[in-house]
């Protein structure tokens, strides 16, 4: 019986080919893009779970009352961890870790900058990472001692033969390799070459409760959930933190939810990474219904053809069952047939696509999930785009169709198929100018966060990593002076953070007549001279730091979000300027208030910041430019670089830049939706396209008879085109509401935001329209030019 449908199968497809090829081609598109988007999300889903017991290891964050809400912060202070260590029994290990820096590496001639973590003793009893040579848990013990990847230590000796060997560590430290562990796979939210023990590291400041600047991980003990460890550790900042930072809460995110839910409100995971592998999914189906609603169309609309077949097979003998499972099977094949050609195009694209979206992704020819996925794929789509064909044609009864002049062309089934293949043009364009209004909308938000005045400058500054001479106290001042003398320099100022993206924040800002209840978080920058003439902040009241005047390194600038925190609270703070307060470089006047400028991205709230005086605490020098002078200018620093630290490569970026990388993944987003946007018209064109053809083809001998009635091209363009276009239209009304709703739900996301106005659906529906116009009048204006004799010769 199988033999038997596949003759027949390909019988059809060969009978029509432009129909079959249409609907392959299409089909294959759609399939290719559920493929793409099926491997991005199922990497976004596999994060941390290749860790042994992923289950048990949890982040640490930390939730703090402010303002009747609860803000959490990512970030913990330096004695959290130990506090756990010591005080939560339900808790197996804990570890902490500094956020990622690149630091010289150098074993003999070799030199390169390489990603690693300054890290606290327990970090391998919280992740149990493979190991190739050595100990890491005792390497880790010793503050000598060094753990590398396998890739660092092929890179550095040779065969890869690292244990026992030295190799120099930010050029003045000498460590021994402990240790040699497996190179961490793409999936891992944690990225490093190197580990070495926090001792080493360590200073005054991070043992206080009030600094937030590190990253805190626990494994709990088995058979002990999240909720018991979160209440266990619910006792230790009344305990341990002191009255200032008393009502600090830990809470738990497991490690396998950090990479998606990176967004949290009032204390619980709302979104983040998430929001995107939803919109991928949503973006996959709808592509692939738009192909599936082409197949359904175009084998509803061409069903006359195969009625008369139906007809014959039925008085015969043949049943409902074999019929349906006859017209099933060559929607399979076809899908089949599709999904071949599919993995063609997915394998040419893959390359593109792991470029674009910052992915190593494969078609795993050994994995099985994949030819699963791809079995489910070929079967859900067949049925799917087979079912109405099949069920329809197999339902009609043998005397209505045998009964006529035997033409299938004239058969008449009602207005139940017209009607459904209209329903179908009307989802599928709703779809697409759903996915219009996406890429009008999602890039005219990113072309405002490229745009949004920032409240500083982040044009023409450049930024250099200080490291090795130059990040000696005594140096760092002496080399920004020099850079400072260059004529294509205009100003340049040393900075702990970059202030497009300050992470560190603190709850022990105090002032005189503070309410003792009220709650502060306040982000804090160590900042040299000229920082604000650097970045061109402006000044609200008072003044700016000075080299000159030494007791500027006890005081405080503070931004206006911080004087509206304190003047809400203590109506005497109304002009902070020269008032005293206490941080953390100790008890220091306000010197200055400057103007709000954003030091995070814009999905979030300009928050309080306060500036401290301080040239030694430091890790990059901002540097801008003279106006068109950035490349004389960026060779200036190189040569400095050279005289003032010979021994490290020099090395800079540019600040607006890492702005840009605070929207990596709104960028993802906007050209999935652009490149698969666009897909999706061109699949509802080729239906659309064969769709008008077809129905040119029916109506051949009307065309005719309007003709030579004295009909123009004009006439019959219009009489074959508004009927496609009123649905186009019909589309357009019910697309607006449910893209305006979705649209802002991810605008929304963002506390500044370009609005959703009018015209963006305005051109959608304008740009839906003239496609299909343009699509339908190809096949319309072939049709009005034919030659009636032609096409009434047989009446």
């Amino acid at each position: 019986m199988f033999r038997n449908y596949l003759k027949i199968a390909v019988r059809s497809l060969m009978k029509s080919k432009l129909y079959s090829g249409i609907n392959v081609f299409g089909l294959a598109l759609g399939m290719a893009c559920s493929l793409l988007i099926g491997l991005w999300v199922k990497d976004e889903l596999s994060y941390d779970r290749f860790l042994p017991d992923a289950e048990r290891i949890h982040y640490v964050r930390v939730n703090f009352p402010y303002n009747g809400e609860t803000v959490t912060n990512f970030v913990t202070p330096g004695p959290l961890q130990e506090a756990i260590a010591q005080d939560v029994p339900e808790v197996a290990a804990t570890t902490k870790i500094n956020f990622a820096n690149e630091t010289l590496i150098k074993v003999g001639e070799k030199a390169a900058k390489e990603k690693g973590h300054y890290a606290s003793d327990n970090f391998f009893g919280v992740f149990d990472l493979p190991v190739i040579y050595g100990n890491p848990k005792t390497a880790l013990a010793q503050t000598n001692q060094i753990i590398i990847t396998q890739k660092l230590a092929e890179k550095y000796f040779p065969n890869g033969l690292a244990l026992g060997k030295t190799l120099q560590l930010d050029n003045n430290k000498f460590y021994v390799v402990g240790a040699v562990i497996a190179n961490l796979p793409t999936t891992s939210t944690l990225q490093f070459d190197w580990l070495v023990n926090w001792k080493q590291h360590q200073q005054d400041w991070m043992k206080t409760w009030g600094n937030n600047s590190f990253q805190t991980f626990v494994r709990l003990k088995p058979n002990t959930t999240q909720a018991q460890a979160e209440a266990a550790m619910a006792s230790i900042y009344p305990r341990f933190a002191g009255k200032n930072f008393a009502t600090g809460r830990p809470t738990l995110q497991p490690i396998t939810d950090l990479h998606l839910y990176g967004e949290y409100k009032n204390g619980q995971p709302v979104g983040g990474r998430i929001e995107y592998v939803r919109i991928f999914s949503v973006v996959a189906l709808f592509i692939l219904l738009i192909a599936c609603i082409n197949f359904m169309n175009l084998a509803t609309a061409r069903s006359s053809e195969r009625a008369k077949e139906v007809g014959v097979r039925k008085v015969v003998g043949a049943l409902r069952s074999s019929l349906i499972g006859q017209f099933m099977s060559e929607s399979i094949i076809m899908s089949l047939l599709a999904v071949i050609l599919a993995i063609g195009f997915v394998w040419m694209l893959l390359p593109t696509f792991n470029t674009l979206f910052e992915k190593q992704l494969t078609l795993g020819a050994t994995d099985p999930s994949l030819w699963i996925s791809i079995l489910v794929l070929v079967l859900i789509t067949g049925i799917l785009s087979g079912s109405y064909p099949a069920f329809f044609l197999s339902s009609l009864q043998p005397i209505k169709i045998l009964k006529g002049n035997g033409a299938p062309s004239r058969l008449q089934f009602g207005s139940g198929p017209a009607l459904f293949r209209r329903v179908l043009v009307v989802f599928q364009f709703s779809l697409s100018i759903f996915l219009i209004v996406g890429m009008l909308a999602i890039g005219r938000q990113m072309n405002y966060l490229r745009t949004k005045n920032l409240g500083l400058d982040r044009e023409n500054v450049v930024y250099i990593p200080l490291e090795g001479e130059i990040a000696q106290p005594k140096k760092v001042e002496a080399f920004r002076q020099e850079v400072m003398r260059k004529p294509t320099v205009a100003s340049a100022t040393t900075t702990m953070s970059l202030p497009v993206n300050v992470q560190s924040t603190s709850g022990d800002l105090r002032w005189a007549g503070k309410d003792p209840k009220l709650e502060t978080s306040v982000a804090c920058m160590f900042v040299g001279g000229d920082f604000m003439r650097t970045m061109n902040i402006k000044l609200a009241a008072g003044r700016d730091f000075s080299v000159d005047s030494p007791a500027d390194s006890a005081n405080y600038i503070i931004n206006e979000a911080t004087a509206k925190l304190m003047s809400e609270s203590t109506p005497g703070m109304k002009n902070p300027v020269g008032k005293e307060v206490t941080f953390w470089m100790g008890k220091g006047q306000i010197i200055g208030v400057m103007k709000d400028f954003h030091l995070n991205s814009l999905h979030q709230a300009i928050s309080p910041l306060i500036l401290c005086f301080d040239s030694r605490n430091t890790s990059y020098l901002l540097v801008k430019t003279r106006p068109g002078q950035t490349r004389q200018a960026i060779s200036d620093l190189e040569q400095l670089a050279k005289q003032f630290n010979p021994n490290y490569p020099f090395n800079y970026h540019f600040v607006d830049e890492e702005y840009e990388n605070l929207y990596r993944s709104e960028q993802q987003v906007n050209t999935l939706v652009n490149y698969f946007g666009m897909l999706a018209i061109l699949i509802s064109c080729l239906g659309l396209f064969a769709l008008a053809a077809f129905t040119a083809e029916q109506r051949t001998k009307e065309i005719g008879v309007r003709k030579v009635l004295g009909a123009s091209v004009a006439n019959i363009v219009g009489l074959l085109s508004k009927d496609f276009l009123k649905l186009v239209l019909i589309a357009l009304v019910l697309a607006t509401p449910l893209a305006w709703w979705a649209l802002g739900k991810w605008l929304d996301t963002f506390v500044y935001r370009a609005d959703l106005t009018w015209w963006i659906f305005g051109i959608a529906g304008t740009l839906a329209v003239l496609i299909a116009f343009l699509t339908v009048s190809y096949q319309s204006i072939k049709a009005a030019l034919m030659n009636p004799v032609t096409s009434l010769r047989s009446e």
